[in-house]
């Protein structure tokens, strides 16, 4: 697309007149030399590139530099365009998701200039057309899935910006090379209310583990009381091993477990 107009232009030429204002200018330039070269000596640096626009038309060779070159003054209008990675912040967005909650999102965007004619040609001023582009499309993408989803899938929400991104300024002359999602604000009452469900989910799985402590003790238990009953001796050495026990903590208090059937005796002589 570029060529062809960049051949048409050719084609068509400046015209008569514009041929006379370009021979006034090199009259212009001879005999006001060697002060003309202030104005007419340009340099452009390694990381930039020049666009040149004699008489409203991009000169043929497309972008001019780095280093020296040369223009007619009056005639020509240059502009420098930056081919280094350019880095910017998308402003906080106020955006409502798809389950109907209003969160505050911030992004970030790394992009650079990849044909400096078409970023020249094609759209008034590149650098804000891309801020603002990365905004919409932030509320745009993020509008569309719910508050789980972004907490979750930062990395695919990144992803599919970019290309979004990408796709749109690829006609642009611009390339966007990376999105980062970086911070999810929510309101304070929504953080108490997410940090309340999170106590009682929490305390919910404590009952439950709980719970399953006391039946597994509870089994445990009944096999050991169904042991201890298959031998009497066993019950007299639980009783003296918790004898020890207690003594070795230097305790001057001692249990004596009375057994229950002399107490029903006792009841049954009362009776």
């Amino acid at each position: 697309m570029q060529s062809e107009e960049s051949k048409n232009q050719a084609e068509e030429g400046f015209g008569l007149c514009g041929y006379i204002l370009i021979g006034l200018s090199y009259i212009i330039v001879i005999f006001t030399f060697p002060l003309s070269l202030l104005f007419c000596i340009k340099i452009v640096k390694e990381y930039e590139r020049a666009v040149i626009l004699r008489l409203g038309r991009i000169l043929s060779g497309g972008a001019k530099g780095p280093g020296l070159f040369f223009i007619l003054p009056c005639i020509d209008q240059i502009v420098t365009t930056d081919l280094r990675t350019i880095t910017f912040d998308v402003p906080p967005q106020e955006i409502l998701t798809k389950d109907s909650l209003s969160i505050t999102v911030d992004a970030v965007c790394y992009f650079r200039i990849f044909d400096p004619v078409v970023s020249v040609t094609n759209v008034e001023n590149a650098q804000v057309s891309t801020r603002l582009l990365a905004a919409t499309t932030l509320r745009n993408i993020l509008g569309t899935r719910t508050l789980q989803e972004i907490l979750q899938d930062k990395e695919i929400i990144a992803q599919n910006m970019q290309e979004t991104l990408d796709s749109i300024t690829d006609s642009w002359g611009i390339k966007v090379e990376r999105v980062e999602v970086k911070d999810v604000r929510l309101p304070a009452q929504m953080q108490r209310a997410m940090a309340t469900e999170a106590e009682s989910s929490r305390e919910a799985r404590a009952k439950v583990i709980a719970a399953e402590g006391e039946q597994k003790a509870s089994i445990a238990l009944k096999q050991a009381a169904d042991i201890i009953n298959q031998s009497p001796v066993a019950l007299q050495l639980r009783y003296l091993q918790t004898l020890t026990n207690i003594s070795a903590e230097k305790n001057s208090t001692i249990i004596f477990p009375i057994p229950i059937e002399m107490l029903n005796s006792f009841s049954k002589k009362s009776a």
